[in-house]
């Protein structure tokens, strides 16, 4: 089981949100609606998007990298540079 896997239907709820969010997004492009008002719930669904990623780092972080670090050897520091490759990622978006 992934980290995240007690948090699974919580975090399906939020990305069906998000998928709301971004079929909502597609109908005002299709209904030629405003920019600014497009781009803003643009930006609302990136934000949800961004906080479904930080929690599921936050559980990776908590279980899976900690119980690498645990265990030690080379497992560990794999998990490290993943998480960190992870982090560097979500800076970037």
């Amino acid at each position: 089981m992934h980290g995240y896997g007690e948090d699974k239907d919580q975090l399906a709820k939020r990305l069906r949100r998000v998928e709301g969010q971004v079929r909502g997004i597609q109908q005002m492009i299709e209904d030629d609606r405003y920019c600014i008002e497009v781009i803003t719930q643009v930006s609302a669904a990136t934000k949800a998007l961004q906080a479904v990623a930080l929690e599921l780092l936050g559980s990776h972080l908590g279980t899976c990298v900690r119980e690498a670090i645990d265990a030690g050897g080379p497992e560990a520091q794999l998990k490290i540079d993943e998480a960190t490759e992870a982090v560097a990622r979500l800076v970037r978006s």
